[in-house]
């Protein structure tokens, strides 16, 4: 098996995001012949090649756009040395087509409480995959959290610096001590998460953006925040506030 397709493996195996460029035409000289294939990662890393040079890192770009927006895109790239000065290419073209890998939607669950039950349960029947988190271990077990495919007991806010977090990732905090909310949401603000949510009031929401507004985090991650969580539908069952918050999540998801 070669490179790429290894790479390709273990990103489908792993619900690693990826996006695989293939050539599936060329006109004229070219770096790659039709059926050369590239992987690429979130962060612009890469696993084979599609010909290097510019017309390479265009490719690389439009995959990081695919695997933002979740589209596929085929692109046709001429390339002309006289024009770009690029002694890679050789004055022909390339259609490429570009395909984000459909990876499964990952809902993190800070706080394995009554209401963290409740959501589990129901995003694992609208096909997220689901991490749980809480300090304490005795609370979440596989036991208590059948729907779970990934239990963390510990430092919470040391395990959520440690877990992935992608464009697909979604992440809520209902945990029951609210003096760890401007740690816990500080440490995630900042990264490319789909949705983040916190349980709270609006009182208590508006001090934690707050705070964290005086440590520096900028306006425009901290405008990204769901909090109060969930959509208003006067929710008061664990069960009921579960349908309000992965209504939300659905609503974002949907609209991106």
């Amino acid at each position: 098996m070669d490179v790429v397709s290894q790479a390709l493996l273990d990103a489908l195996q792993n619900n690693k995001p990826a996006a695989l460029a293939t050539v599936v035409k060329t006109r004229g000289a070219t770096p790659r012949d039709a059926g050369a294939k590239m992987l690429v990662y979130p962060d612009g890393a890469i696993v084979g090649s599609v010909g290097g040079g510019e017309m390479e890192l265009r490719v690389i770009a439009e995959a990081r756009a695919a695997l933002a927006d979740g589209k596929p895109r085929y692109l046709d790239l001429a390339t002309h040395p006289e024009q770009r000065g690029d002694p890679s290419t050789c004055g022909g073209a390339m259609e490429i087509f570009v395909e984000p890998l459909l990876t499964t939607p990952t809902l993190v669950i800070v706080g394995a409480g009554h209401i963290g039950a409740a959501v589990a349960q129901l995003a694992r029947t609208l096909g997220f995959r689901v991490v749980v988190l809480d300090d304490r271990a005795e609370f979440v077990t596989p036991e208590n959290f059948p729907h779970a495919d990934e239990h963390i007991a510990g430092d919470l806010v040391a395990k959520i610096r440690k877990v992935e977090i992608t464009p697909h990732t979604y992440i809520i905090f209902v945990t029951r001590n609210h003096a760890l909310d401007v740690d816990l949401l500080g440490a995630v603000v900042e990264k490319p998460a789909a949705y983040i949510g916190m349980l709270g009031s609006q009182r208590r929401a508006a001090t934690v953006i707050d705070t964290l507004k005086k440590q520096g985090i900028s306006e425009a991650a901290l405008a990204r925040v769901h909090a109060p969580i969930g959509l208003p539908i006067h929710a008061e069952t664990p069960q009921e506030i579960a349908v309000s918050i992965l209504a939300e999540i659905i609503k974002v998801r949907r609209d991106t």
